[in-house]
């Protein structure tokens, strides 16, 4: 078994270290998720690192994802191994050369981060929206649940198209699997020279386009051929499925890592099964588990190869007990009878059934639902529901599960469980702002914990499409097992939570989060003994509830002075290790620099020395508050809009602001995208630090205040 590396990375990562070793040419645009894969490979081409066969791979952007796949087309046509990174419509713009590479027998492999396809609105968050839309091309679509996963498919999707000839769409969900940080096997040289030998690279330098062997490619054909060329094919699709568990088992010989085209977990007599892919796979495997302990007969079966599908694969993953199957798609087909993976297993057991098959005493009862759009929450309270609507006798079809559907009524009920409450996973949340280093210090953290340790450690990061200046929540774990949670902490399970921004403290339930002894950790100008008197009424009666622990920094003040600005991530950073204990406070601090080196080094001495600066002062500025038996406050969280509103703004535009837009009901959604104007004018964020002031004695009339401001708040009048 050949020796490999261990490193804490991110899914994106993950795809784009093998992508950029194993390729030649790679042809990028950005759009959220994936933007991240090309800008390491530029990084990377840039410092002259090299791929496999000692070559400099070709960065090439250019000024649309149309652009890059016609490269990908062009380029591959010369035989050189090229790739690209997209997600949602940047995909779709790519289909008219996707179907051309596949038509062609190319071997490529696309990376797609998957995320929703603008409809009646836009989103930039996950779901299989967008890789459903191209399952028509003729590529294969191969699907990575986890960060261990993005990496070993990647490499194996490269070994698949070579030998295959039928191009791949290697898919992982965005955000939820593109953005988590986790532990990854790094694959050696020698390991990758084995799934990729020369002899297959030399097989498709050899089908290019040269002068040396001039062939026509790209033909016109009449009615009279060109369906039998369409079928023509047919013998590749027919083995790609057993080429793919090939090289599955290839790379199990040399890491011990097994997968299969259908990957089957729970009891070897179950009655109920799940079926679906990608990251909602980890936490319905650990749900799974949970109700195993609890004698449950229900399993779950993953699909990794969704296409070119194999119904003989599926039939023989799934156990002869099951009695009633709920497939899961994470994917909406208005109009359609049931969206697509229910609708190929149904297919699939029905043609089974249909020619003689006796696996099954009868054909299992089969409903599918929709879940997770868009980045939507799937916890294994929900993971349960649907096992639990199994039971009946008549199960809903095409149910919902995560939302509350008052208009059509497809939505299933549920109650939220706890499957990694376990005294051995620690779990910490961190409340930041978009752009303050909360989620860079966060990063390094998971690390440091995951490679400074023997721990096994997860950081998952929920962004606002606001970006810059919006709220940031990192959602941190960390325990002697591997951790397959693929959803946020939930309530009342947070061993440690950190306020990074006083203001939050109004405006945020942050403490329903934590658990009970747990740490609270807060940047205020307040000083130790003041500070409760800050806390809401609220928040007082929680400490005191649940016994928790507060420490009080005044981290502005301490990154001010060290000439930080108002950088104040290292100083959060040093205080979480310092009280968290997961490390020794003087080899945490040895560390955070380490990483804070590494991170900054590059924009010279200076930077680096404030932040050791900051690092050094956070210590001594940290402070337990002394927890009072009784509660003495008479503030309360403030509303999200106050006065009179219009029903909209209170119903809809006010929820969202909160953060309850989760629990917002499907009859109050405007059904075709369109919203009242004038809604922004409710959502003041108050979170500037400072704020300036116009003096009009000083003004020359430059007229660049309101050139550059995006809030319009001096108007230019001529």
């Amino acid at each position: 078994m050949a020796e490999q590396q261990k490193l804490t990375i991110e899914g994106n990562e993950a795809a784009a270290y093998i992508a950029h070793r194993c390729n030649e040419v790679i042809a990028i645009y950005p759009i959220t998720p994936s933007s991240a894969m090309g800008e390491m490979s530029d990084a990377w081409s840039n410092q002259g690192r090299k791929n496999l066969w000692g070559a400099v791979p070709e960065v090439i952007e250019m000024q649309s994802e149309a652009g890059a796949a016609g490269t990908v087309h062009g380029a591959l046509q010369t035989g050189a191994l090229t790739t690209t990174f997209t997600s949602s419509q940047g995909l779709l713009l790519m289909i008219p050369n996707m179907y051309k590479i596949a038509g062609e027998l190319t071997s490529t492999v696309f990376h797609v981060a998957a995320r929703s396809l603008a409809a009646q609105g836009l989103s930039i968050f996950g779901d299989h929206s967008d890789v459903m839309a191209v399952r028509q091309t003729g590529f294969a679509l191969l699907s990575s649940n986890s960060v261990q996963e993005v990496m070993d498919f990647a490499l194996i999707a490269q070994s698949v198209t070579l030998k295959a000839r039928i191009p791949v769409i290697h898919f992982f969900d965005g955000f939820r699997t593109s953005h988590e940080v986790n532990e990854a096997i790094i694959p050696s040289d020698d390991l990758m020279r084995t799934m990729l030998p020369d002899a297959l690279v030399r097989a498709h330098r050899k089908r290019a386009l040269t002068s040396d062997a001039p062939v026509l490619r790209g033909t016109s054909q009449n009615p009279d051929v060109y369906f039998q060329g369409r079928e023509s094919v047919n013998p590749y699709y027919d083995a790609m499925p057993d080429t793919v568990q090939a090289c599955f088992d290839q790379f199990a010989k040399l890491t011990g890592r097994q997968y299969h085209l259908f990957e089957y977990h729970g009891s070897p007599d179950a009655e109920r099964l799940i079926i679906l892919m990608g990251s909602g796979a980890e936490a319905a495997e650990e749900t799974i588990d949970h109700l195993l302990s609890q004698d449950e007969k229900v399993g779950v079966l993953k699909v990794r190869l969704y296409r070119p599908l194999s119904a003989t694969h599926l039939i023989k993953a799934i156990p002869a007990n099951v009695k009633k199957i709920a497939v899961l798609d994470r994917t909406k087909e208005p109009g359609a009878d049931g969206e697509p993976l229910y609708k190929d297993v149904v297919t699939a057991l029905a043609e089974y059934i249909g020619s003689g098959g006796d696996k099954f005493a009868s054909m299992p009862r089969t409903v599918g639902g929709r879940y997770g759009l868009s980045s939507k929450e799937f916890t294994p309270g929900m993971i349960k529901a649907v096992l639990d609507e199994l039971v009946k006798d008549a199960p809903k079809n095409h149910f919902t599960i995560g939302i509350h559907d008052d208009l059509s009524h497809t939505s299933l009920e549920w109650n939220e469980i706890s499957v990694d409450a376990g005294d051995n996973v620690t779990r910490c949340m961190f409340y930041g702002l978009g752009s303050d280093g909360t989620v860079s210090a966060n990063k390094n953290s998971i690390k440091i914990i995951g490679e400074g340790t023997d721990l096994h450690a997860q950081g998952y990061f929920v962004y606002d499409s606001k970006k810059a200046g919006a709220v940031t929540i990192s959602h941190l774990r960390f325990g002697p097992d591997p951790i397959r949670s693929s959803y946020l902490i939930g309530q009342n399970e947070a061993h440690f939570i950190a306020c990074h921004q006083p203001v939050f403290l109004e405006r945020y339930d942050m403490l329903a989060h934590a658990a009970d002894g747990a740490v609270f950790l807060l940047n205020s100008p307040h000083s130790a003994d003041a500070v409760w008197n800050d806390l809401t009424k609220k928040m007082q009666q929680q400490i005191i509830d649940k016994k928790l622990s507060v420490y009080v920094i005044d981290a502005y003040s301490v990154a001010t002075e060290s000439g930080m600005g108002r950088r104040i991530n290292t100083v959060m950073q040093t205080c979480f290790f310092a009280i968290s204990g997961v490390l020794k406070k003087d080899v945490a601090i040895a560390k955070i620099k380490q990483a804070v080196e590494k991170t900054y080094g590059r924009k010279g001495a200076k930077i680096v020395e404030r932040n050791f600066a900051a690092i050094d002062a956070a210590l001594a500025h940290l402070h337990k508050v002394e927890i009072p038996t009784e509660i003495n406050s008479a503030s309360i969280m403030q509303p999200a809009v106050v006065g009179d509103v219009p029903e909209f703004v209170r119903d809809v535009t006010g929820e969202i602001i909160a953060g309850r837009g989760d629990a917002i009901p499907v009859s109050f959604m405007p059904n075709d995208g369109t919203w009242p104007l004038g809604t922004a004018a409710f959502e003041k964020r108050n979170l500037a630090l400072e704020i300036p002031v116009w003096d009009e004695d000083l003004c020359i009339h430059c007229g660049k205040c309101p050139f550059v401001c995006p809030h319009a708040a001096i108007r230019s009048k001529v």
